[in-house]
């Protein structure tokens, strides 16, 4: 009962320099497509930016309102494939198909919530896992719907006009670059209005006991079902924003339990049910991804003497470090659990107190 008071009255201002702070990152982070023209230096900022997002989208639910869904694949999946099958098989613009495909993310969100919310803990768990790997599977075999296991690759993206003037055509990079700056300073201020307005208390009791919390009249299963809806839309616009990017999409690579797992990741290494922690661990995440699969690591490896490309281990960390992400994640997840219970972002927290003290 205490610590439920305690989270609806407790409220956090940002200071000054904070602010002073956020101006000058969010300034350059606009004027970056501006000082750097590689495309790969702009790829790494888009990841960046959509990985944020989901992490963002995921810590709605999971970190405020204490639901640990290992099915987000479910909403992501939802987003890409609404709006890959309405821009090619329909014409219809992928702005458009966003829309549709957070709407039909809300709809699986509440027929979901209402039947999975009524379990608990690790139950709940499965449940979503479950849910995920079912569309997984309908994705796989609706194929007059989905194209099946093939996929939908995107033979063209229309220009985006305002009446007869192009606003922009889609043939680089930069337009992704701003897209996923815009949709990525959405999800975090809207995480922030939800952390210090009165939904977000609610959030925050049902997570902390959620028998306490329906003692003090607060419906679980609305506000549970409200987190869910907030979270799958967000969860669909980076799906379906990954798809325009990619141009590519089937199941295994927006149905798999591997986007789910990813999500969940980002959180728990940057910090849950904080505004700043899906942002910490995508500046963990997204360039150890890029060091794996370019085998940077490995390389790194054979640069500073650890090992030798002859020898055993180094064809073993040549021919299979580039597809050990579960591994690394696994051992990464299991050092944070260990030695920063509270993420990346709560343990430099607890540093710099320190260095005050």
């Amino acid at each position: 009962m205490r610590q439920i008071n305690a989270l609806i009255t407790n409220t956090r201002g940002a200071s000054p320099v904070s602010i002073i702070l956020g101006v000058v990152i969010l300034a350059g982070l606009f004027l970056f497509p501006k000082a750097v023209e590689s495309p790969y230096a702009l790829h790494i900022m888009i990841l960046f930016f959509l990985s944020t997002i989901m992490g963002e989208s995921w810590n709605i639910v999971g970190g405020y309102a204490g639901q640990y869904s290992v099915g987000h694949a479910a909403y992501f999946g939802a987003g890409a494939y609404t709006t890959m099958i309405l821009m090619q098989f329909k014409e219809i613009p992928p702005w458009y198909g966003m829309i549709a495909g957070i709407i039909v993310a809300l709809v699986v969100s509440l027929i979901i919530g209402s039947i999975c919310f009524r379990l608990r803990g690790p139950y709940f768990v499965l449940a979503s896992i479950a849910v995920a790997e079912i569309m997984r599977l309908c994705a796989m075999n609706l194929k007059n719907l989905t194209n099946g296991a093939e996929g939908i690759l995107a033979t063209d993206i229309p220009p985006f006009t305002l009446g007869e003037t192009v606003i922009t055509d889609f043939l680089s990079k930069v337009p992704f670059y701003y897209i996923g700056l815009v949709i990525a300073i959405l999800t975090i201020a809207v995480t922030y209005l939800v952390q210090h307005s009165k939904l977000g208390y609610y959030f925050q009791a049902i997570r902390e006991d959620q028998d306490a919390a329906h003692s003090l009249g607060i419906n679980l299963s609305i506000y549970k079902n409200i987190a869910l809806a907030i979270s799958a839309a967000f969860t669909s616009l980076a799906g379906s924003f990954y798809a325009i990017y990619i141009g590519f999409i089937d199941p295994p690579t927006v149905l798999a339990l591997d986007i789910s797992v990813q999500i969940v990741l980002i959180c728990i290494i940057g910090g849950i049910g904080t505004i700043w922690g899906p942002v910490v661990g995508s500046l963990v995440l997204v360039p150890l991804s890029e060091a794996l699969r370019s085998n940077l690591i490995a390389q790194g490896i054979f640069k500073i003497g650890l090992a030798s490309e002859e020898s055993g281990f180094g064809i073993l960390l040549k021919e299979h470090l580039a597809h050990a992400h579960a591994l690394i994640y696994g051992i990464l997840v299991v050092v944070v659990i260990l030695f920063m219970p509270d993420g990346v972002l709560g343990y430099v927290k607890k540093l710099t107190k320190k260095k005050a003290m």
